[in-house]
């Protein structure tokens, strides 16, 4: 199914001429440019109608002057294999891809539509192989609410929260490098009235994770984590380790993750006479999935007991919703609940968070 590796990733992009043609089963032309492709349907922007999915069932013929790359279905592309991918001008016919290599007396190649994942536009293509500096990539969302009342008691709530991914490469089709997490949740509020003693609300969560791929699987990973929780009389807590991880489900629409690792932690109370230095493990898992209407849903469980002092176990868990509104805008809702088994006397093991308010998504 490979050309030649002379049909090389730096070969230039021929002259374009003229639109694309798309040809359905019913005889009706659309007239347009072919953006991209699965083994399912095509995205073809139509010069009348915008942006159409369209099913290759539906499709009778398509021509195209411009090139493409055709991506193998479940084989992610290596960087340094790129050579090998199939490229040319597209066409198809009795849903058969037909690629037209640039490259003088190289023949066309033909193959089922179901073949291939997706076919990427050869400047699209070129650009997903070169290296993006550490600022590039990043995608995730800022959110952030706020509720005030101001009467015989005054009340200030204040939630923030940071989401960023960044995979290297960027494109899916390619075979992983490494990939990096960030995660930042933030909750004050306080509530005052006279003669009452001042009613206080703390909270802040932030992890760092480094994740480095040994298969499209697997990875190994080093990872750091901070909490405080006024509510649980934990002014501080590090947690500090490094483990392996699992893919067991990832496709176009979801992603679920599984990690394991030991980890070092240092936590510090309100009451300094209960502060401890504990071995332990986490033992988590992390699920990504796009919803109908573009709603993206992202959870995340994990469980450190520690083998040191076995009663000093703890867990946090959390799962948000963001809901497109406008272009970057959306409404997010999002729960955190935290577990700390040894609190001081006087605190609750387990506090719960719910946050509304608004996001901007970052791509």
């Amino acid at each position: 199914m490979f050309i030649s590796a002379a049909v090389c990733v730096c070969s230039h992009t021929t002259a374009q001429t003229g639109p694309d043609e798309l040809i359905l089963k019913d005889g009706e032309k659309v007239i347009g440019q072919l953006q991209s492709s699965t083994g399912t349907a095509a995205s073809f922007k139509s010069d009348a109608l915008g942006v159409l999915t369209i099913e290759w069932s539906k499709v009778q013929e398509l021509h195209s002057q411009r090139t493409f790359a055709a991506i193998p279905k479940g084989v992610p592309v290596k960087k340094s294999e790129a050579a090998k991918t199939p490229q040319g001008k597209v066409g198809f016919a009795d849903q058969k891809v037909e690629l037209t290599p640039v490259t003088t007396g190289a023949p066309p190649q033909t193959f089922p539509v179901a073949a291939f994942s997706d076919l990427v536009p050869q400047p699209e293509f070129q650009k997903a192989l070169q290296r993006e500096s550490f600022g590039k990539g990043w995608k995730g969302g800022a959110s952030g609410g706020i509720a005030i009342t101001d009467s015989t008691q005054k009340s200030q709530t204040y939630t923030a929260a940071l989401n960023m991914v960044r995979a290297v490469p960027a494109a899916a089709w390619l075979s992983p490098t490494s990939r990096t997490l960030l995660d930042l949740t933030e909750a004050y509020g306080k509530l005052t009235q006279p003669h009452t003693p001042q009613i206080k609300t703390s909270i802040f969560h932030g992890d760092l994770e480094q994740d480095f791929y040994l298969s499209p699987r697997t990875f190994a990973f080093a990872t750091a984590a901070v909490d405080h929780n006024f509510s649980q009389g934990l002014k501080l807590q590090q947690n500090y380790g490094g483990g392996v991880g699992f893919v067991a489900i990832k496709d176009v629409k979801q992603e679920l993750d599984f990690r394991a690792s030991i980890n070092f932690i240092d936590q510090e109370f309100e009451v300094a006479s209960l502060n401890q230095k504990l071995i332990g493990s986490s033992f988590g898992e992390t699920y990504n999935r796009t919803l109908p209407l573009k709603i993206s849903l992202a959870q995340q469980l994990v469980f450190t007991p520690a083998w040191n002092n076995t009663k000093a176990y703890s867990a946090i868990g959390g799962a948000n919703l963001i809901f497109p509104v406008y272009r970057h805008f959306g409404f997010t809702t999002a729960v955190l609940d935290s577990f700390l088994n040894d609190p001081p006397p006087g605190f609750r093991k387990n506090s719960f968070q719910l946050t509304v308010g608004a996001t901007y998504t970052i791509q």
